[in-house]
């Protein structure tokens, strides 16, 4: 489990295809190999990964198929920044919210504008995690523990992001149109399950007067 607090941003050093749907990546950092062995978790932009590495300043994983297609790590470059952070220890503080690591989907950037004292994001989450997405609920974007703003009319939510978190991870560098791995509330997802006992319920799932009768308002 993680917090979602970005321990260090990386650089890819190096990204081999071992095989076909098995990809072996390399990541330059500091922080993070700080005790790191191999089996650990890392998250790495949003992604739980094993560690089947660790040399001095620099560390590997292996991602699998499934990983490939379901986030962004398959369209990672060499050169390119990455948000890490550890597993989460019993003892640590959960300054964040609760991040499993498992991203549910990835979205689109479509809005990152500058006001006076933040930036605001725009992402467009893939259709079937819309509606796991409300205003003041946490979500993870690339790793990063953030709240809902607002969400809008074209489906497309905002959050508030301070100088500091701005300029303690990759955002600074990404782009409107750029991808980015999504994973919504897990508390959300259990809530579902809870209140949809049927079928068609299930299917149905939570809709906005169901989360804002939950306290997601």
């Amino acid at each position: 489990m993680f917090t979602g607090l970005i321990e260090e941003v990386g650089r890819v050093r190096r990204i081999v295809r071992v095989r076909a749907g098995l990809q072996r990546l390399e990541v330059e950092a500091k922080q993070v190999t700080d005790g790191l062995a191999l089996g650990d978790s890392v998250n790495i932009n949003g992604a739980c990964q094993t560690v089947v590495q660790v040399d001095t300043g620099r560390f590997a994983v292996e991602s699998v198929a499934e990983t490939l297609k379901r986030t962004t790590l398959g369209s990672l470059r060499v050169g390119g920044l990455v948000n890490l952070e550890r597993a989460l220890r019993a003892s640590d503080r959960l300054g964040g919210h609760m991040v499993l690591g498992h991203v549910d989907g990835v979205g689109h950037v479509r809005r990152l504008e500058e006001s006076p004292g933040q930036w605001t994001l725009g992402v467009e989450p893939p259709a079937e995690l819309q509606r796991y997405v409300a205003a003041k609920g946490s979500i993870a974007i690339d790793g990063i523990s953030l709240t809902v703003a607002q969400v809008l009319a074209d489906e497309v939510f905002t959050v508030a992001i301070i100088p500091h978190t701005f300029k303690h991870t990759h955002l600074s560098t990404i782009a409107v149109g750029d991808p980015v791995n999504l994973e919504v509330d897990v508390v959300a997802r259990y809530v579902e399950r809870l209140l949809t006992s049927d079928p068609e319920a299930a299917r149905k799932g939570l809709n906005l007067d169901d989360l804002k009768r939950l306290g997601y308002s």
